[in-house]
């Protein structure tokens, strides 16, 4: 019998953003496809029995769940200084950089490593995320450099952007992910639209103002669109006071920028289905979860031309040069008008948007995984 231990600590996370979608549809993904006689067990950090219950009712089929006895934010540490192994021996899998990376034996015991590096925004714009976590993620990539046996990217961008910050050689394997199964629309549709007061036409989005995801940018768009146009921002709280300062500094009434905080799947699906158009015009990005799952509703999607975001869409969306900056925002303006004011445009969107995203699947992620576990 073989056995994969998977860190799923991710899935607990507070906010549940495009790692923890993504650590719980692989973990799935790995559990359908493991080959005969072929188990996956899951790892989390020391948390709440409605947490753990939430793990066995997303990923019943989990050969077993061990539970740490340190909490989330010591288990960080300690993995942090290298210090705390997990249960068991042998393929252990990290969707994230969490993962207790030291040294073992690969050779002679079978241990091996692998974790998952979703992006370079530690390195490339460290102020997005706060000094803390930047400094969190650099160290972890430093022992990732040192004790990992595989690292896997979501994609060539990524790959390539590491090469600017660790030397990893041969050891990285790109292997994107999907849109979210967890997101369709539900039946119930109307009444979910209408608790939400979704508006009659509106944009959505993701995210604060974090520099890097350039919300700023698209506020300012706003000016230059119609007034009937709403912004919906998925993330930030209704009471978020930054944001509407924000809007307000840029003479902007406050009706044209909601905050819908942290939405369920069942209404993050509604929102996404709704939407005129989703944009996505960040800076900088390792692979855009949220424009893949925008394109499996064949909503029209906007973005940067970050290249993760090029080699994602290909020509599924509507492309938005970042440079020069100071004309970023006009420019997302002119892309959103095309998608408003066109429905032809917009309805070509849909069809090869739906296309596109039928090219990545989870399972066919999860097998290349495995694979990647069996070539150690």
């Amino acid at each position: 019998m073989t056995t994969l231990r998977v860190i799923i600590d991710e899935m607990l996370s507070p906010t549940r953003g495009s790692v923890a979608r993504y650590s719980e549809e692989l973990t799935r993904g790995l559990i359908a496809s493991a080959p005969r006689n072929c188990f996956v067990e899951g790892f989390v950090s020391a948390s709440a029995e409605a947490e753990y219950a939430l793990i066995h009712e997303r990923l019943p089929d989990l050969a077993a769940l061990h539970k740490s006895a340190l909490s989330r934010r010591e288990l960080r540490a300690s993995w942090h200084h290298g210090f705390t192994k997990v249960p068991g021996s042998g393929m252990l899998h990290a969707p994230s950089l969490l993962a207790p990376l030291r040294r073992h034996d690969r050779l002679n015991r079978g241990d091996q490593i692998v974790v998952t590096v979703h992006d370079t925004v530690a390195w490339t714009r460290p102020e997005s995320l706060g000094n803390r976590q930047a400094a969190w993620s650099r160290a972890m990539l430093n022992r990732a450099e040192k004790f990992a046996d595989a690292i896997v990217v979501p994609s060539h961008t990524v790959a390539e952007q590491l090469d600017d910050v660790a030397n990893f050689g041969e050891r990285v394997r790109v292997i994107s992910g999907a849109a979210s199964t967890s997101l369709r629309v539900p039946d119930n549709v109307d009444e979910r639209a209408s608790e939400l007061e979704l508006p009659q036409r509106f944009l959505l989005a993701i995210g604060g103002l974090e520099t890097h995801r350039a919300i700023d940018h698209l506020i300012r768009a706003l000016r230059e669109l119609d007034d009937d146009v709403t912004l919906l921002l998925v993330g930030p709280e209704p009471e978020d006071d930054t944001v509407a300062a924000f809007v307000a500094a840029e003479g902007l009434t406050p009706e044209r920028v909601r905050c819908l905080g942290t939405l369920s799947d069942e209404d993050l699906s509604v929102a996404f289905d709704r939407a005129a158009a989703f944009v996505y015009p960040n800076l900088d990005v390792g692979f855009g979860m949220p424009v893949l799952e925008a394109l499996s509703f064949g909503t029209p999607v906007v973005h940067s031309d970050a290249p993760a975001l090029l080699e994602l869409a290909v020509d599924a969306g509507v492309v938005v040069e970042r440079e020069p900056a100071e004309g970023y925002s006009e420019a997302l303006a002119d892309g959103i008008s095309r998608v408003l004011n066109d429905a032809e445009f917009a309805e070509r969107l849909l069809y090869s948007g739906q296309d596109r995203a039928r090219a990545f699947n989870w399972r066919m992620s999860a097998e290349k995984v495995w694979q990647l576990h069996a070539d150690l």
